[in-house]
């Protein structure tokens, strides 16, 4: 399998409608016509016809969105992958699945180019980091089912000396980091932190650890200032983060070592638009720009996606990179999807936690959001379980002036309960920020 070399400047994206990637658009909506039944009956439901009716990038607002619900719904028990499968079934080389904590698993086939371009792009993104060939990685991917594991052999790309644990088995990594000496820790920001209490809890120095380079991924948090402060100081190394999604592409974005946001790392594979989340009218990619991530593959094989909506919500930095990489930077606000919308005020978990993090040493900075009903919207005051650092202290007005930054920031109204230190749930992979109540869950509205 070819992977091509990582470069500079091989996180930038392709040329725009009019170079490389428009053609390469044309010819993914010609096969999608061709093999997608999903897509062809779609497509003709919108009023295209065929493909020379859609055009080219510069008309692609045109065409519809595609939801990951529409997606579910697809699938049958002849189909289990769904309709938009457009490979035949023996030119498909892997099939990757969701953690499915919504219930059934999805399914992410692919046939080898597709394979080849999801390490080609995973490559571009982690590279962006420095890492140099060599170097030993100790990663806490599952390698099993999950799509994350794609990034093992984006690590073998890039050179590097992997020692693949996966996540579940704490003291088994914190073992290998103590004999084995590795410079790079892959995990999510959450897993990150929840190390370095464990370690501090047993007298473990990991800031005087080999470890000198964090990649974080798999959620927001490895670019909030204050929770990247405290993963930095925590293990006396770098952060850089990295995004994907498993629909499209197993990582999209990886941050340089400027950390001043995620370069685009899927130029010519993958086309990416930034919408409204509320309007879906496309919004230009400039300076401050926030909105929703839309993506387009351009030659996808196995299950093209057309305008795919990710429900990450960014913030654009446009400005130049000193690392000399061209085009815009993301950061990762939250996902749409996890919102909450508390009297008209639109609110990320995230975000929340962000702000209370802030109020470190006192705090932990792990947090429970606890909404009173099910549903997106919620009446004031929001309840926050805010946990206290291992040796903080409540001076009797902590809580109010939690809630007060909340209020001066978000708009919101919140109602702040300070409790133990390890008393809220760690995970090894991705947090839960919010604990719906039983009776019922989310339920968008």
């Amino acid at each position: 399998m070819r992977i091509e070399p990582v470069t500079a400047r091989s996180a930038e994206p392709a040329a725009g409608p009019a170079g490389g990637d428009d053609a390469a658009f044309r010819q993914q909506i010609v096969y999608l016509f061709d093999r997608s039944p999903f897509y062809r009956d779609k497509l003709a439901r919108a009023g295209f016809a065929d493909a020379t009716s859609v055009g080219g990038l510069a008309d692609i607002a045109r065409l519809p969105f595609t939801e990951k619900d529409e997606l579910r719904a697809s699938r049958t028990p002849q189909e289990p992958i769904g309709r938009h499968v457009a490979a035949a079934p023996e030119d498909i080389v892997r099939i990757y699945s969701t953690s499915g904590t919504t219930g059934t698993p999805s399914y992410v086939p692919l046939t080898a180019a597709d394979l080849s371009d999801w390490i080609t792009i995973s490559a571009r993104s982690y590279g962006a980091s420095g890492l140099r060939r060599g170097e030993r990685i100790v990663s806490t991917y599952n390698a099993g089912p999950f799509v994350a594991g794609a990034a093992i052999e984006a690590f073998n790309a890039l050179g590097l000396c992997q020692i693949p644990v996966g996540s579940g088995n704490t003291e088994r990594l914190m073992t290998a980091v103590r004999l084995l000496k590795p410079q790079i820790l892959a995990a999510t920001p959450s897993y990150a932190l929840h190390l370095a209490e464990w370690a501090a809890a047993r007298g473990i120095d990991v800031a005087g650890s080999s470890v000198a380079r964090l990649l974080v991924a798999g959620e927001p948090g490895g670019g909030e200032p204050a929770m990247r402060t405290r993963i930095e100081q925590a293990w006396g190394a770098r952060v850089t983060e990295a995004m994907g999604i498993g629909d499209i592409a197993v990582s999209l974005w990886g941050e340089c070592e400027h950390q001043t946001g995620m370069h685009f790392s899927g130029g010519g594979i993958v086309h990416c638009e930034l919408i409204d989340p509320q309007t879906g009218q496309v919004l230009p990619i400039e300076d401050g720009a926030e909105g929703e991530l839309v993506y387009t593959h351009l030659r996808r094989q196995a299950a093209p996606l057309l305008r795919f909506r990710s429900r990450d919500h960014v913030r654009v930095a446009a400005s130049p990179c000193p690392c000399g990489r061209a085009g815009p930077r993301v950061r990762c606000i939250g996902r749409t999807d996890d919102m909450l919308i508390v009297r008209g005020v639109n609110v990320f978990p995230t975000a929340i936690r962000e702000i209370v993090a802030e109020f470190a040493p006192r705090v932990s900075g792990v947090i429970a959001i606890r909404p009173k009903a099910p549903g997106v919207r919620q009446s004031p005051p929001l309840p926050i379980a805010v946990e206290l650092a291992e040796d903080g202290q409540d001076d009797g007005g902590l809580a109010a002036r939690i809630a007060g930054r909340i209020r001066d920031r978000l708009l919101v109204t919140a109602e702040i309960t300070l409790v133990a230190f390890w008393s809220l749930p760690r995970s090894d992979y991705k947090s839960k920020l919010v604990e719906w109540p039983t009776a019922g869950g989310r339920k968008d509205q």
